[in-house]
Order: C-alpha cells, then sequence, then structure tokens
C-alpha cells in the first residue's frame, strides 16, 4: 500500500515501502511516485523532485504523458473529473461555420482555438463541444457579464445539471462551472484535477502573465479557445498552441456579412478640432514627447508604455508628461466637434437603434448626459445593465452608449447605427465593436460609424 507524510514544506513524501507507480495532481503538477527510473521516452517532462523523493512535471503535460505512461501505472490518481453524457435540452441547429468549426476542433482531438467574429455564435461552439467531450467542464470567462451569459445558457441546455460558479463572491464549484479568468487563476492550482474540458471564453485574454497559469496548472485534455482577435500586442498569442493549441479555424466578418451577420459599411468621419482645441492637443503631445525623447520611449514598444509609467511617477516632468498624455487623449476622446457630429447622426437617422461606443466611461457620461440616453460602464450594476438591454431590444430606448462594457462577447440586441466616438484604434476593439454591432437577423442591414 502506498503511504504519504507531510514534510516540513508542506509537500507529501512517498514512503519507501510503496510498491508500483502511481501517477496524482499535486498543486498544479504531476507526481509520478514509486519510480526508480523514468520510463523511456518521459524525459522531455519529467524531472526528479528531491524534496518528495518522486518524478514532477507540469499538470498541462497530461495529454502527451498518459499514454506512453499507461503501461507502467499501478493506479492513475491525477484526473478527478468523470465522462459525463450531457443532453442538451435546447433544440439548436447550428450555421454551417459553427459546424465547420466544431469538425476541425474535433479533427485537432478536441485542442484548438476557433476565431469567430463578436455575434457569429462562439458560445453555442462552446455548448457543442461540452456535449462532445463528454467530461467534466470549466468555462473560463473575463467579466461577470459573460458569466452571467454562460450560466443562463447551461441552465436553458442542461436543468438536470448544478451550474457551478466561481467568481463574483461565489465559490461553487461543481462538474459544469463557470469562472472568472481572475479567480481561476487564484483557485486553479486545487482545481487542475477536476474538470477534463477547459473553454477559454475571450481567449485572447489566457496569455497574460497571470491567467497563463489555468492553462498550466491544468491537466484538461481537452481545450477550446474561443475569441474574435486572437492576435496581442505583446506578441503573446504565439504561446496558443502550448497552452491550448494552435488555430483551428478561423472566419473574418466579411465572410459572414449577409448570413450570421448583417451586411455593413462602413463610412468614417473625419473631425476637426477647433483652433483653441488644436493649440491645447498640440501642446500637450510636444509636452509628453520631450520626456519620451529624453527617456527614450516609444509608446509603441511591447514594454514602452510600462516604462513610461514607471518613469512618470519618479520625477515631476514624468508627472506633466503623463498628465499631458491624458489631456491629448481626452481632447481627442471627446472634442466637441464630435458631440456635434453625433447630434447630426441622431437627427438624421430619429428611429435607428445606436449604440455609441466610447473609450473611457467620461465621455461616455457626457454623451449621455447631454442627449438623455442610457449609459453602460462598468460601474453600471448588473440588474440595470440587463434591463437597459431588455429595453434596447424592445425598443423603448432607440439609443445607448456604452464604455467597452460591449466590447467583449455580450449579446447586444440588433442594432442598425454604431457610432465608435472614440477607441484605442486596434484592430481588436474594432472588430468586437463591429461584431457587438452586426450581430443581427439574416437579411437586415447595419452601419458602423
Amino acid at each position: 500500500m502506498t503511504h504519504h507524510t507531510k514534510d516540513t514544506a508542506g509537500f507529501y513524501r512517498l514512503d519507501r515501502d510503496s510498491t508500483g507507480q502511481q501517477l496524482r495532481f499535486d498543486r498544479g503538477t504531476l507526481l509520478l511516485e514509486g519510480a526508480t527510473e523514468l520510463p523511456a521516452g518521459l524525459e522531455t517532462w519529467f524531472c526528479y523532485d528531491p524534496r518528495v523523493d518522486a518524478y514532477r512535471a507540469p499538470a498541462h503535460c497530461y495529454n502527451d504523458i498518459i499514454g506512453p505512461l499507461k503501461a507502467e501505472l499501478a493506479r492513475n490518481k491525477a484526473p478527478r473529473y468523470q465522462r459525463r453524457e450531457l443532453i442538451c435540452a435546447l433544440e439548436m441547429t447550428p450555421y454551417p461555420h459553427q459546424q465547420e468549426a466544431l469538425a476541425a476542433w474535433q479533427a485537432a482531438k478536441g485542442r484548438g482555438v476557433i476565431v469567430l467574429p463578436t455575434g457569429a455564435g462562439k458560445t453555442l461552439v462552446g455548448l457543442l463541444a461540452l456535449c462532445w467531450a463528454r467530461r467534466d467542464g470549466l468555462i473560463l470567462v473575463p467579466t461577470l457579464d459573460l458569466m452571467q451569459q454562460w450560466y443562463a445558457l447551461l441552465r436553458a441546455a442542461f436543468p438536470d445539471n448544478d451550474i457551478g460558479l466561481i467568481g463574483g463572491g461565489y465559490h461553487e464549484p461543481q462538474p459544469l462551472t463557470i469562472a472568472t479568468y481572475d479567480s481561476a487563476a487564484r483557485h486553479i492550482e486545487r482545481l487542475g484535477d477536476r474538470f477534463g474540458l477547459l473553454i477559454f471564453d475571450e481567449a485572447h485574454h489566457l496569455p497574460s502573465e497571470f491567467y497563463r497559469i489555468i492553462a498550466e496548472f491544468s491537466l484538461a485534455p481537452y481545450r477550446l479557445g474561443l475569441t474574435a482577435t486572437p492576435e496581442r500586442s505583446d506578441g503573446r498569442d504565439a504561446d496558443f498552441p502550448a497552452l491550448i493549441g494552435p488555430v483551428v479555424y478561423r472566419k473574418r466578418p466579411e465572410q459572414l456579412a449577409g448570413g450570421v451577420l448583417a451586411e455593413f459599411q462602413v463610412r468614417p468621419i473625419h473631425v476637426d478640432l477647433s483652433p483653441t482645441e488644436r493649440a491645447a492637443y498640440q501642446h500637450a503631445l510636444d509636452e509628453r514627447n520631450a520626456f519620451l525623447q529624453a527617456h527614450k520611449l516609444s509608446l509603441g514598444s511591447l514594454d514602452g508604455w510600462n516604462r513610461f509609467v514607471m518613469l512618470s511617477a519618479r520625477s515631476v516632468e514624468g508627472r506633466r508628461a503623463m498628465r499631458a498624455h491624458r489631456d491629448a487623449r481626452r481632447i481627442a476622446h471627446a472634442t466637441p466637434a464630435k458631440l456635434r457630429v453625433l447630434g447630426l447622426i441622431f437627427a438624421n437617422h430619429p428611429t435607428a437603434k445606436t449604440v455609441i461606443f466610447t473609450e473611457d466611461n467620461a465621455t461616455a457620461y457626457e454623451v449621455s448626459q447631454r442627449f438623455l440616453i442610457p449609459c453602460l460602464t462598468h460601474q453600471t450594476a448588473i440588474k440595470e445593465r440587463q434591463a437597459i438591454l431588455d429595453r434596447f431590444k424592445a425598443s423603448t430606448y432607440t439609443a445607448i452608449v456604452t464604455s467597452n462594457v460591449l466590447n467583449e462577447g455580450v449579446d447586444v440586441p440588433d442594432a442598425s447605427i454604431g457610432v465608435i466616438l472614440s477607441g484605442s484604434a486596434s484592430a481588436r476593439e474594432f472588430v468586437q465593436r463591429l461584431g457587438a454591432d452586426s450581430a443581427a437577423r439574416r437579411g437586415q442591414a447595419g452601419g458602423a460609424v
């Protein structure tokens, strides 16, 4: 029989009278106990840990390890997840692109990233993956809004199953669980053996320094990433193959326009600053740029912004440069000329359902107060947020303004006009906002301005 005693460092040490080899999960790693030497071919993953007199490997290597190791094991105690037959109670007819995406993921042995525009039904693909994998599943989401959205869907799809939540004040793991990235990263060393399928919604968040441990500390053999925008400015999207799997399927918005997504037109509107605004804007840029040049900083480099933030806190000149940077952004985001043009859009399209996107809360609140329309920010309570979206869907409200809340995966009722009043100009943000505005019924025209 195998016995374990805990040492002073908190690790479990294998007693010497143990017989047979066993594999078990230990705080985000795998321990191979009872082996006098490693079986051939496993040196890539395992290294000897003298603290516990056993061989240790990263948990995420489980899928590669278990095949060659299986014949050597007396016991495999690593996974705690169960096979789970899930019968979906919803009547669903996947679109062709959803069927193709699922088939591509299945062909990749249940590991990979699916890239679809916002509004193209990535969540349904995740639901189909749960039914196919037949394993306990953990769905990772970046926001509480998405947690609520997935929770409602899973309860409707699998009414006979308890749905767990981790995050937002909840810690109730179940065989089917939804967790925020923040909460999962804090608890994954104790949960990494409980799930056979990980679904990473808005998967571009995963490769960050903190969130990546969710994938690294889990032994789940099946992994699915869902995103409209896999590319990251820091280049860490190159880590997807190791963390989840490669991109196995991809569709662009224009490939789905006119079918799943509404036809759309993009109409840039150029707005000139007033002479006073232009002078203030240029003065702010000059002050900021002088500091950047003096310290050889480039905001376009991978670590340029982080270094700017760090150096700006160390001197009076740095704080002035940061203040100037914010002043320039404020002028660009909320110039009165933009608000005048927005007023013309409302006047020319008085009954059109319109969503206005802004980069910051201050601009969103200013638009809300000036035009007397509801505002959605991260400060808006969840119930109030849902009530606003429900009234927008019912056309009680014909316009809403939001700052980033609707960018990532949240279901937005169909709109005919989207106004990007301010933003970062990143490809990710544009695709997300375009998708949010284009997720309309088949044949409906739409526009993003």
